[in-house]
């Protein structure tokens, strides 16, 4: 082609009179996840322009104001009445703001806020070379046990980038579960999922051994994106788009026009079988149900106990809110199809779980299958397909995600001269120790074991009794067997802390800061809240259980 016939076709393109379309973007209905992912690219900026001395400050200050910020966008958007009447989808068709959006974006800020108290924690190791250290190496770059890491730690480096990088998760997190199609799925969970896997490898103690978890959950959650990513191909190619509405009204046949480009694949059940079925297995990964949970428990045990605990509670959240989306707004037309295998899944999860947690001798490990059949109980609320599965799921999250921080808050205060001290023999005689501390996770496994008044309780018989009224009773059955097993390696951590006696070399229990003790207190509070009065919390799941179509 001639430079002339180039030059003119340039000037017939300019000189055309059709505008490109401006997008049309809802940025006040954004503003809770705008707000954290500025606040994050903030955190950036302080880590290349404050020097040493205040970065540490300068990320809490802006971790802590920039996530209750958010949250507040997120009241005032319900309050607005985006729960509810004025639900809509936002940002092109990107982004669902309704109610169960808001309630788990809520519930993920608020676990996230009290997750980063405990980031900032730096009381509980001695002070080496006259300077604070918190959970974190001294320089993630250097190689374990270096000369590099030695002077690091001499000079009283500290990691601070794990606050921008925990924003970064948690607005990948926020995303996730309100995301209306399946590109803008696959980007969020790309989004949560890498700053997890660096935040995964950058314990103080125990480098190796973090850094290993953090291969292993690197090469593990690789595996889930390319099964989303494959399922995600599949089902375009079955309905002609990524959008969850469109690909709704393909399988319930309410289709209006078909493109001719896709009217050989539209009818092919197996692309949308296939696919289908390849994106739940992606999500079943994040959310850690068997046999999918491999990661789990070496993730929870390598990584930074903080970031443990953060990962438990938000991951969990932020991955059944996008499973109930995409099972109750994209597939409502396959519940024949997925309903068995979910029940298949939720009951292989509830048992292994808590058969094999009584086999563990760590403390995390412990809590690591304890989340697996978690996992499994609110998968048996997923599964009941009617407004009380979704409340009650809903109720779940926002009780466990409190309880499961608390938990793994208590486990950094006890310590000996290696760090902490996760195997189960030095918990041994601790309720006579400190009475107190022991006292508090007792509390928390008691919310585990779903006992009577605690939030755990409510949660279990919220997610049972709407799975019983789904049609699933045979489920409920195994769900009651499976916590009867489970109560009892929770009690007999329990009976090990108050009941044995205390060894000579045994662990200390260190003095938080006010940090770690307000996360303590207020997983405390909502369990015993949410267990003794858990009303108004259930209403408020209940209104917030609509999705918008």
């Amino acid at each position: 082609m001639s430079a002339a016939s180039v030059h003119s076709l340039w000037t017939m393109g300019a000189d055309s009179t059709a505008k490109i379309p401006t997008p049309h973007i809802e940025y006040a209905q954004l503003s809770p996840v705008l707000i954290v992912l500025g606040a994050a690219c903030l955190g950036v900026l302080v880590e290349a322009f404050v020097p040493r001395k205040g970065r540490y400050y300068a990320q809490v200050f802006l971790a802590v104001v920039a996530i209750a910020a958010a949250f507040a966008a997120i009241v005032a958007l319900a309050a607005g009445g985006y729960a509810s009447t004025k639900a809509h989808i936002a940002a092109e068709g990107a982004i669902a703001v309704d109610g169960p959006a808001l309630f788990l974006q809520g519930t993920i800020l608020l676990a996230s806020l009290v997750a980063i108290f405990t980031f900032a924690e730096r009381r509980l190791d001695p002070e080496t070379h006259g300077n604070r250290v918190d959970s974190f190496a001294a320089q993630a770059a250097s190689v374990p046990g270096s000369e590099s890491e030695q002077a690091a730690v001499k000079a009283g480096f500290t990691t601070t980038e794990v606050f921008p990088l925990a924003l970064f998760a948690v607005g990948g997190m926020l995303v996730f579960p309100a995301a209306n199609d399946l590109l803008t799925l696959f980007i969020a969970l790309e989004v949560f999922s890498l700053p997890l896997y660096l935040l995964c490898a950058v314990a103080r103690r125990k480098r190796l051994m973090s850094q290993e978890a953090a291969v292993k959950y690197f090469l593990l959650g690789a595996f889930s994106s390319a099964f989303l990513l494959f399922g995600i191909a599949l089902l375009y190619g079955y309905a002609g788009s990524v959008s969850y509405a469109k690909i709704a009204a393909v399988v319930d046949g309410s289709v209006a026009t078909i493109d001719p480009a896709l009217a050989d694949t539209m009818g092919n059940d197996a692309l949308l079988l296939i696919g289908g079925a390849m994106i739940l297995v992606g999500l079943l990964f994040k959310v850690g149900a068997v046999p999918f949970h491999m990661w789990t428990p070496d993730v929870y045990q390598g990584a930074p106990t903080p970031v443990t605990g953060f990962m438990a509670a938000a991951t969990k959240v932020a991955a059944f809110g996008a499973l109930l989306r995409l099972l109750y707004v994209v597939l409502p037309g396959l519940r024949w199809d997925w309903r068995p295998v979910m029940w298949a899944v939720a009951i292989v999860t509830m048992l292994g779980g808590a058969i094999v947690a009584i086999t563990q001798t760590d403390i995390k490990r412990l809590l690591a299958y304890s989340s697996i059949a978690h996992a499994g109980f609110i998968l048996a609320g997923v599964i009941a397909t009617t407004p009380d599965g979704v409340s009650s799921v809903l109720f779940y999250l926002g009780a466990y995600s409190f309880v499961t921080i608390g938990a793994f808050a208590v486990v950094t205060l006890v310590r000996d001269a290696g760090g902490e001290a996760t195997h189960l023999s030095k918990w041994a005689g601790l309720g006579r120790r400190s009475p107190l501390v022991a006292a508090v996770f007792a509390v928390f496994l008691l919310s585990f074991a779903g006992i009577p008044l605690t939030a755990g309780f409510t949660g279990k018989f919220a997610v049972f009794s709407a799975a019983a009224e789904g049609g699933a009773g045979p489920l409920v059955v195994v769900g009651v067997l499976s916590s009867a097993v489970a109560a009892f390696f929770y009690i007999r951590v329990i009976v090990l802390m108050f009941f044995s006696e205390p060894k000579a070399d045994g662990p200390t229990v260190a003095v938080p800061s006010p940090l770690t003790m307000t996360t303590i207190g207020v997983g405390v509070a909502v369990t015993l809240v949410l267990g003794v009065a858990p009303q108004y919390f259930l209403d408020l799941a209940n209104q917030a259980s609509v999705f918008v179509r």
